[in-house]
């Protein structure tokens, strides 16, 4: 189970972490936090120091209700941290977190090396001719609606056959242009009350079903803080306990503020499986 990224052939078999890196002012957690290049840096830095196989740039806030982020206004924000970072780290692996199909294009220009995509082409047409024509790995996400609107949209008959329709079309869609290297993300607090995303965790090993490689995403999600009735500033704890719940089902990228305590929740995964 490998995926290109420029090249260089990532063996997902074993877990890998996905830092996250938001240059948004409005992000949930970590909005604002960095805002200028040495404090980028140095987190970045930290990140690939701690084990980070991946760094996810986001300049769109998708929480929810989230301000709507004009194209231009991404791209500003966007592309001129990709150059910095890969003038800094040449050998960094950078997935640019966007829904828009021009975003993408110029992030892999500028020597992103994969595409992570919340709506899985569905709020920009463009979107998956686009990866087809750069060749780059694609994570798709479940989300219904969009920011704004995600959590009117919680209806499920079945959350995991629901999810799992949504991506044997998304898939089916890909695969027919010609998209290669596909991660799948069931979308933890994307359209999904509290009670659906424990739900959905609780069957995760389900979507072995595909094939692919899964991505799970529930760092200091409103799941743990509400259910702990803390904040996300409190939630590293809660953050770490359902990382090795999503290794025990199946995951294979854990996407994470916190790369140090991701990478020893793999760790001790992997001893636990020798």
């Amino acid at each position: 189970m490998t995926i290109n990224c420029k090249g260089k052939l990532i063996d997902l078999s074993t877990p890998k972490v996905m830092g996250i890196l938001n240059v948004t002012p409005d992000s949930f957690y970590d909005g604002g936090f960095y805002k200028d290049e040495s404090g980028i840096l140095n987190q970045v830095k930290k990140m690939l120091d701690d084990g980070a196989t991946f760094i996810d740039i986001g300049a769109y806030s998708s929480k929810p209700n989230a301000e709507n982020v004009p194209q231009e206004e991404e791209l500003k924000r966007i592309l001129p941290i990709i150059e910095l970072l890969l003038k800094h780290f040449p050998d960094i692996i950078i997935s640019v977190d966007t829904f828009r199909a021009e975003v993408a294009r110029k992030g892999i220009e500028k020597g992103a090396a994969l595409i992570n995509d919340i709506s899985a082409g569905h709020l920009d047409n463009k979107m998956l001719k686009t990866i087809a024509s750069l060749n780059v790995p694609y994570i798709m996400m479940h989300m219904k609606g969009t920011p704004q609107t995600m959590q009117q949209h919680t209806d499920y008959d079945d959350i995991l056959k629901d999810v799992l329709f949504y991506f044997s079309e998304r898939i089916t869609s890909a695969r027919a242009l010609g998209i290669k290297d596909i991660i799948i993300d069931p979308g933890f607090g994307f359209a999904k009350t509290t009670e659906q995303n424990f739900e959905l965790l609780n069957v995760l090993e389900g979507f072995k079903i595909t094939g692919l490689p899964l991505l799970a995403g529930v760092s200091r999600k409103s799941m743990i803080y509400k259910t702990l009735n803390s904040s996300p500033a409190q939630a590293l704890n809660g953050t770490t306990a359902l990382n090795m719940v999503a290794l025990q089902k199946g995951a294979k990228i854990l996407r994470v503020h916190d790369v140090k305590e991701a990478v020893e929740c793999v760790k001790l995964f992997n001893e636990l499986n020798m």
